[in-house]
Formats: C-alpha cells, sequence, structure tokens
C-alpha cells in the first residue's frame, strides 16, 4: 500500500516536473522567437588607439554587420536599424558584411533606399561577406554604390584633419577566397592610425601579424545566435569560431566581433541580442 501510494505521489510529481518543462520550453521558444530577434542593444565602448592622432580623438564609428535581408529582416525593421544608427551621431558608418542572406537575389534592390537613409558624417563604408557571395554579388556592389556606401573592396579608404590620417581598410570575404589583405598593406601609408574591417573575426590572427593594424572589425558569427549562458554556442561558422564574440585582444590589435543585426537557419536568437556597436576613438596621451 505504502509502495503504490509512493507510486503515485512519485509520477504526479513527474508529470509536474515535465509540465513545467514543457511551459518553460514554450516560453522560451517563444522569447528566442518574438523578443529578443527584435530587441536590439546598442553598445557603446571608448576604444584608445596608439597611433590615433589627436585631431581624430572622440572620432565616433558606428558598426552594423550580418543585416541578412530576407523575408524576417523586412524594409520596416531595416529603417528602425537605420533610425538607431543616425541616432548614435556616427561620424563613419561601418557595415561588415552579409547585407543579403544566402540565394536571395530578388530582395538585393529592396536594401538600397535604407542604406541611403544613413547619415554619417564623413562616410558609410562596407565590405562583403560570404552570403553577399551567394547572392548576385554585382548587383550588390550597384546597390551600394547607388546609396552612396563605399565598399572597401581590398582597399584604404583615408580620412585627413589637416596633416593626421585615419585609414579605413577593408579585406574581401575571407571564407569565399577574396581577401588579398597584400593589396591592402601595399596602399596604407607608413603613418596614420589603420582600422581594418573583414567578416571573419578569426581572421585576426592574420591581421595582428603584420603589427600594422590597430583594431579590427568583424561580424559573421552573430555570437552564435542561440548559446547557453556561460557557454560557448554548439554551433558557429567557419571562421567564427574562436573570435566569436565582443572585445579581444590579438597580438597588439584589438578586435571586436558585432553580433549582427539578422539571423540564418532558424530565425532565433536566445543570449545573443542583435547588435549595434558605437566606438568612440581616443587619442593616447603622451
Amino acid at each position: 500500500m505504502r509502495n503504490r501510494k509512493w507510486l503515485i505521489k512519485a509520477s504526479k510529481s513527474a508529470w509536474r516536473f515535465l509540465g513545467w518543462c514543457f511551459l518553460l520550453g514554450c516560453c522560451t521558444l517563444l522569447y528566442a522567437k518574438l523578443i529578443e530577434p527584435n530587441w536590439i542593444e546598442v553598445n557603446s565602448l571608448q576604444l584608445t588607439l596608439p597611433h590615433l592622432s589627436s585631431e581624430f580623438n572622440g572620432y565616433r564609428i558606428v558598426q552594423i554587420s550580418d543585416i541578412h535581408r530576407d523575408r524576417w529582416m523586412t524594409p520596416q525593421r531595416l529603417r528602425r536599424i537605420v533610425r538607431l544608427v543616425n541616432r548614435q551621431k556616427p561620424d563613419l558608418v561601418a557595415i561588415t558584411g552579409d547585407l543579403i542572406t544566402r540565394h536571395s537575389s530578388k530582395l538585393i534592390a529592396s536594401v538600397g533606399v535604407p542604406l541611403a537613409q544613413l547619415t554619417p558624417k564623413d562616410k558609410t563604408v562596407a565590405v562583403l561577406g560570404n552570403h553577399d557571395y551567394e547572392n548576385n554579388t554585382k548587383a550588390i556592389i550597384q546597390v551600394l554604390a547607388q546609396s552612396g556606401v563605399s565598399l572597401l573592396s581590398n582597399d584604404v579608404y583615408t580620412l585627413q584633419r589637416g596633416n593626421a590620417m585615419l585609414h579605413i581598410a577593408g579585406v574581401d570575404d575571407v571564407g569565399m577566397g577574396k581577401a588579398r589583405l597584400d593589396l591592402v598593406i601595399q596602399q596604407l601609408p607608413s603613418e596614420g592610425e589603420a582600422i581594418l574591417l573583414v567578416h571573419e573575426p578569426d581572421f585576426a590572427n592574420t591581421s595582428a601579424a603584420t603589427e600594422r593594424f590597430d583594431l579590427q572589425l568583424s561580424g559573421h558569427s552573430h555570437g552564435g545566435q542561440v548559446r547557453l549562458p556561460f557557454f560557448k554556442p554548439l554551433v558557429l561558422p567557419p571562421w567564427g569560431e574562436q573570435y566569436y564574440w565582443g572585445k579581444y585582444q590579438v597580438g597588439n590589435m584589438l578586435l571586436y566581433t558585432n553580433r549582427g543585426l539578422g539571423m540564418t537557419g532558424l530565425h532565433l536568437r536566445l543570449f545573443a541580442r542583435p547588435e549595434i556597436t558605437v566606438f568612440t576613438l581616443v587619442a593616447p596621451k603622451f
């Protein structure tokens, strides 16, 4: 009799536990589907760069990455992102790849008008990512040009304040075999602070070894997109497995990996909120 009562009690407890687990799972799924993907974090950092001239002290770079225009990333969502970026009053906007989700060429034209509404004081610059190369890449390049965005395809964009220079370099997509860091280095003057944009963060091991860049800005990994707190994400893309989220020191170079704004695969985000990053550059005090 006692055993039967114990079994009934244990059975009820087990069903109650399973019920709570089911409820928690449903709530987590709804949160990851409906709330976190729309909960954009504007993350502000001050970075002291050792070769930054005083003329660029306080210079503001706003980074966005991995927009992934698709059926989820609608023009309305993209316009909201543009408004948030403009509120940060950027001197320069840096887009670090994957504007379009793979095989979404029909949506490329719809990116142009929102990007043209970015209002940095100086320029909007961009590099391409692996998804951009799995689309009509020529159409993407054309839309960027029409929107006033400078594409840094193994190229350098130089800002000047009097005799002081700030170089924004861009390496083409690493995973698609388009990166030509050697061409970038050839174009870089020996003087002036240099910042590198490259879609894949793990390229930092290569770029830091040149000792020419004090900062690399990347995206690609989405911060894992779906992860558990305190644990490394289970799924990360090639070239985004080592430096997948936030700020790192790689040799003498700082690296920042932005979590991106869009999604791929299952359109879920869990403990990896979409991100707009605002960098305020600080010149060293001598």
